[in-house]
């Protein structure tokens, strides 16, 4: 058995999404292999830092060896979670590394140990470039999807308004 609760190589898909209505949502991490369909419950910063760190890593890559192929242009046609949304867990912390053999990019995900087991589940996904660049540029899209963010305080501004304590009570902002 392998040492991860969930191991999947080679995934035929990896997305992440939300769902919810803005300042509500509830963020996800989902990968797919044949049948098998792995959704992981995340926080939206942990979805923008993974987009952000896809970034960095493939950019840096293709920096240290220009001769690997660029097919980053995949067309993907749906990044949309699919139903059924059942989180296996909640994401603790995620890693990112880079197979050079097989050039993949393996995605390790570990959640919060279980106090009862003592162990935390763990999760790897491993994915060909273009799909992780698909999965970067998507996770970004899904994260700026959200509530505007006020200027002057960085608070998110609800559709109702936001009081925003940078402007020393001179009326709410309304996104």
């Amino acid at each position: 058995m392998s040492e991860f609760t969930y191991d999947l190589d080679a995934v035929s898909r990896i997305t992440a999404g939300a769902v919810g209505p803005k300042g509500q949502r509830v963020f996800y991490v989902q990968a797919r292999r044949g049948t098998r369909l792995i959704s992981l419950l995340a926080e939206k910063e942990q979805v923008r830092a993974l987009a952000d760190a896809i970034e960095r890593l493939l950019d840096g890559l293709a920096e240290r060896n220009p001769r690997l192929t660029t097919s980053d242009d995949m067309f993907v046609a749906d990044m949309s979670l699919e139903e059924p949304i059942e989180p296996e867990f909640r994401v603790s912390q995620m890693g990112l590394g880079y197979d050079n053999e097989r050039d993949m990019v393996v995605l390790l995900v570990q959640g919060a140990s279980d106090e009862e087991e003592g162990e935390a589940p763990t999760a790897r996904f491993s994915a060909t470039r273009p799909q992780m660049r698909a999965l970067s540029i998507h996770a970004g899209q899904v994260v700026q999807a959200g509530r505007p963010i006020c200027g002057n305080c960085g608070r998110p501004i609800d559709p109702s308004g936001h009081f925003c304590p940078q402007r020393n009570g001179h009326g709410p902002i309304y996104g």
